[in-house]
């Protein structure tokens, strides 16, 4: 059992108004995550060539891949009285895939959360390129394509609608572009249909043609296969290995077995 924790103000929020934020204890050590390195994904020449092109990243074009990478320092975060996040730390570079597992409930989607800055950690701190993401998030932001358990879709509008302006906030995309990749990932059919019509793994695949046309250095996906047939866990496992292939980074929350394509992985295994 950790001491009763103390609330004190320790900052304001945007109104004005003194928040109370409860300072806890130090996690135990007993309960650190373990990180298990199987071998890196880098496949031959992603160093030789990124695939993203060389204008630097913005809101609108986030192709450009520096050598850049993302860092977890000490996060701890409590949810109530659980205490979820106990001490995460890793390193991830260019080319890299995370796998992060764990029973449900073990906190792999409160670490993704916490990784592209939905969540404040109470301790540590999340770095890109070296630096602490909370000091420009929309910089961050502008850098990785965040895809949660349920896709990203307004309901009545339709796939193509949906792929139109979801994709249209970070760069332009011709129309021809989002037909393609509706096609790519067995959504063709799905083009002029409200999405409120869809079947959760027609979602999906329309969420996954969001992915294929997202190019961000960084993919934080959360049980990316969920709803998918085995040809669509296929599809996956290719749209996740050409990200590695021109240099992009992942770290992907399942308890399953990743696709055969990206079983090259580091593990990070979070106990409950």
């Amino acid at each position: 059992m950790h001491a009763a924790a103390k609330a004190v103000v320790v900052r304001k929020s945007l109104g004005g108004n003194p928040v109370p934020v409860r300072f806890r204890p130090q996690a135990d050590q007993g309960h650190q995550l373990r990180v298990t390195n199987l071998r890196k994904a880098a496949p031959q020449g992603a160093e030789q060539d990124c695939g993203y092109g060389a204008n630097p990243m913005n809101l609108r074009d986030s192709r450009a891949v520096p050598a850049n990478h993302l860092e977890a320092e000490n996060l701890q975060l409590w949810r109530g009285d659980h205490h979820v996040l106990k001490g995460v730390g890793f390193t991830l570079s260019r080319g890299e895939c995370l796998q992060v597992t764990g029973s449900n409930g073990a906190g792999k989607t409160t670490l993704l959360r916490t990784l592209c800055g939905l969540m404040v950690p109470e301790e540590g701190r999340v770095l890109w390129e070296g630096r602490d993401v909370r000091t420009d998030l929309p910089a961050f932001h502008s850098a990785l394509m965040y895809l949660g358990h349920e896709a990203p879709l307004k309901a009545d509008l339709t796939a193509r609608e949906n792929l139109y302006y979801w994709i249209g906030v970070r760069r332009r995309t011709p129309g021809a572009g989002l037909d393609a990749a509706l096609s790519r990932v067995g959504a063709d059919a799905c083009r002029e249909r409200l999405v409120r019509t869809l079947s959760a793994g027609q979602k999906r695949r329309v969420a996954l043609a969001g992915l294929a046309l997202m190019f961000c250095p960084l993919w934080l996906l959360d049980e990316p296969t969920t709803n998918l047939d085995a040809e669509g866990q296929q599809l996956v496992g290719a749209l996740m290995a050409e990200q590695l292939a021109r240099g992009g980074a992942i770290v992907v929350a399942t308890h399953q077995q990743l696709p055969a394509a990206v079983r090259a992985a580091r593990r990070l295994e979070m106990a409950a």
